[in-house]
């Protein structure tokens, strides 16, 4: 009995470790100025507001293409 009941905290322990690690945390911001803000601007999804999240990767980088003018 005892090893039953040792075996089901230890299961729920470890799920609720698993739950933990894959949930992650988000923010949203003003696209222009990456301030943060109130969620209600994304979820409304106001334009110039979005997302963001705690990635591990930490290196995405933003590129806006500019018009090029022919001349």
């Amino acid at each position: 009995m005892r090893r039953l009941a040792l075996s089901v905290v230890t299961l729920a322990v470890v799920a609720g470790g698993l739950t933990a690690c894959s949930e992650k945390e988000r923010w949203c911001e003003h696209d222009a100025t990456d301030t943060v803000v109130a969620n209600s601007y994304c979820e409304k999804k106001t334009l110039g507001y979005e997302w963001e999240d705690d990635s591990s990767s930490g290196t995405k980088v933003k590129t806006k293409k500019s018009k090029r003018s022919s001349k």
